[in-house]
């Protein structure tokens, strides 16, 4: 007997491998799944503006990126006492000076323009179809930061603008490929009801773009976890965000799916590794720690001879 509806998945006839520079943009999930790819010694760069939800601003992200255009004075507000940060990022990036924000975010700019230059792969977790506009300037804002909510108009955007901002960014750039997924987060603030039109808004936009391009690809996320995973035990408390073991779960099918089945040698051998590294000793000064200490850099000689194109700072993470 079967008690489980399996998603079918078709791998990628083009892979990601170690060397392969990837960047993971979006929502929660991107951070999910970037995260393990990133851990595991992937040349992996996740969400550099923060968590990202709708295709406007991941597009104006992108744009960002690509042009490496450095934060001006004119793009910092005050979202608290004394705090600042711009619309262009979230919560994460505030900072109590305004000089000091421009040094933070131009930095991490910086680095994630570079990395975004060489990266053969962006893997792109749409989270909504709502946009909020700022009234002042008629852009869509990645982060409200609480600021009131009179200051902004709720939008619906379009399929038809959603593929367009998402087509933009896929013929800019013909170098590289994309891989599409949909969060299966909900967002439950909208209502179940609204959330899923804006679900349903984005599964039609990435449909047709995944037709368009052949360098632009789909990731059934939200399938797997709403149908094939679908009992509340894989969520959290709060039945909206996927459980540990649901995300490893949707990581293993995310490597069935877009990851070369040549590299999982190197995934387990970086996986032990990683393990060896985040050991805390509780008498460091016996033998069997320092036997420990030297069986751990054996290990890291062999990976950086057995597996050159692992990042081993990431596992030190």
């Amino acid at each position: 007997m079967i008690f489980q509806t399996e998603i079918k998945i078709q791998p990628l006839e083009q892979t990601i491998s170690y060397g392969d520079g990837l960047l993971f943009l979006g929502s929660c999930f991107a951070d999910e799944v970037g995260g393990i790819c990133h851990g595991l010694g992937f040349d992996a760069l996740v969400n550099p503006f923060g968590v990202l939800y709708n295709p406007a601003s991941i597009a104006q992200s992108v744009e960002r990126l690509h042009s490496g255009n450095p934060f001006c004075h004119e793009e910092v507000v005050q979202v608290g006492e004394g705090q600042y940060c711009t619309f262009s990022h979230n919560t994460a990036f505030w900072n109590r000076s305004e000089d000091a924000l421009l040094e933070q975010v131009n930095q991490s700019l910086a680095e994630a323009h570079t990395h975004f230059l060489k990266s053969k792969w962006i893997i792109v977790s749409l989270g909504t179809s709502w946009v909020f506009q700022d009234k002042e300037t008629h852009k869509v804002v990645s982060n409200c930061h609480k600021l009131p909510a009179a200051r902004f108009e709720r939008i619906f955007m379009p399929v038809e603008q959603s593929v367009q901002y998402l087509s933009e960014i896929i013929q800019q750039h013909p170098e590289k490929q994309f891989i599409f997924t949909v969060s299966p987060l909900r967002h439950m603030k909208d209502g179940l009801h609204e959330n899923q039109l804006s679900k349903a808004a984005l599964f039609l936009a990435v449909n047709e773009v995944c037709k368009s391009f052949g360098n632009a690809h789909y990731f059934p996320a939200y399938e797997i976890l709403l149908d094939e995973l679908r009992d509340y035990r894989f969520y959290k408390e709060d039945m909206v965000h996927p459980t540990e073991q649901a995300v490893r779960y949707i990581w293993e099918r995310f490597v069935d799916f877009a990851i070369d089945p040549k590299e999982k040698p190197a995934m387990k051998a970086a996986a032990e590794l990683k393990q060896m590294l985040q050991h805390r000793p509780l008498f460091p000064e016996s033998k069997a720690f320092q036997k420990f200490e030297f069986q751990k850099e054996k290990k890291i000689k062999e990976m950086q001879w057995c597996y050159p194109g692992v990042v081993l700072e990431n596992l030190y993470n």
